[in-house]
Formats: C-alpha cells, sequence, structure tokens
C-alpha cells in the first residue's frame, strides 16, 4: 500500500492528501454506518406496517371490488419517505461492504 501511496504522489502531491482525507473520513464513519443502518431499518419496517392497503389475505376473497386508488397527502408522504429509507438502507449497506 505505501508503493501506492508513493506512486501518486509522484504524479500529483495533492491526491495525497485526498486519499489520507478520505480514508481518515472511511474509518470515522466505521462506527457509525451500523447506527444508521438500524434506524433507516426500524423506519422502513414502520413504515411498510403504516400502510394500509387491501394487499392482506381477504384481499384474495373479494377480487371483485377493485377500484383505482391514488395515494394522497400523508399516505403519499409515507409512501415516498418509505422508499426513500429504503433506497438509504442498500446504500448504507453497500457503504459497509466497501468500508470494511
Amino acid at each position: 500500500m505505501a508503493s501506492f501511496r508513493v506512486n501518486i504522489a509522484r504524479f500529483d502531491p495533492t491526491m495525497l492528501v485526498l486519499a489520507e482525507r478520505m480514508s481518515s473520513l472511511l474509518t470515522a464513519l466505521v462506527g457509525y454506518v451500523p447506527v444508521v443502518q438500524v434506524v433507516l431499518a426500524i423506519l422502513v419496517v414502520g413504515g411498510v406496517l403504516l400502510q394500509t392497503r387491501g394487499a392482506g389475505l381477504g384481499a384474495f376473497a373479494d377480487s371483485t371490488n377493485q377500484t383505482y386508488y391514488k395515494r394522497r397527502g400523508g399516505e403519499l408522504f409515507l409512501f415516498r419517505a418509505t422508499i426513500i429509507a429504503g433506497v438509504l438502507f442498500v446504500l448504507t449497506a453497500l457503504l459497509s461492504l466497501l468500508i470494511r
């Protein structure tokens, strides 16, 4: 690894400084990523559970009542917030793979 840093420093000294800053940032993130993942997982599960939609087992018994349904207001906000929390959870999972 030391030869890699020397080769970078030969071409561009600012790259060495950037690599050292990124390294220190990633080491600082190692302790926070699991906490962020737990919080995001709780938000995703809570968001999914709070969304009330007729998609349970009762939907199979009465399939004739199929109407177009549009989310509005708080339900739309909860839907979008759940998607955002899910995407952030996946990104933090990928980040945790990269920093280990």
